[in-house]
């Protein structure tokens, strides 16, 4: 069912969206200013897509969950309560960004699958945004040039 994919779909983006932030406040080391930007932009860039994605819940006629106990029971996104390296923020963001494309790859086919090309667009969207940070993420671990 879209409306129930749709909810885990916010639920994870919401928590990559924090986890970014999180990442974002706490950064350190030579790559500082840098890093610092890149995780605003991945940040900024998720959280422009939780109003959508609720508002999408909506007009199949289900509520959006809003609480972060329901968030966290429904993302696919493990939360982070320390504060790793940077190196290590960057390949835990790349496992989460790679599980935010999957599951944009998801909501385009429930979402066809059900006539709903507004939302299989945005998915689409979406997917297109994740695969950009994908390789840029990979770009950073990347240790020499093969």
């Amino acid at each position: 069912m879209l409306a129930d994919l749709l909810k885990t779909y916010l639920a994870s983006t919401f928590a990559y969206y924090l986890k970014a932030h999180m990442f974002h406040w706490n950064v350190e080391g030579p790559d500082f200013g840098e890093l610092h930007e890149f995780f605003s932009n991945i940040y900024e860039d998720s959280y422009s897509a939780v109003d959508p994605i609720a508002e999408y819940i909506r007009t199949t006629e289900e509520y959006a969950p809003g609480s972060l106990n329901r968030f966290q029971e429904l993302s696919q996104i493990q939360d982070q309560i320390k504060v790793p390296r940077a190196r290590l923020m960057l390949q835990e963001l790349l496992a989460d960004t790679q599980t935010m494309v999957d599951m944009s790859k998801q909501v385009f086919d429930a979402a066809s699958a059900e006539g709903r090309e507004d939302v299989a667009n945005f998915a689409a969207e979406r997917q297109s945004s994740h695969g950009k940070y994908m390789w840029q993420l990979k770009s950073y671990l990347k240790d020499a040039r093969a």
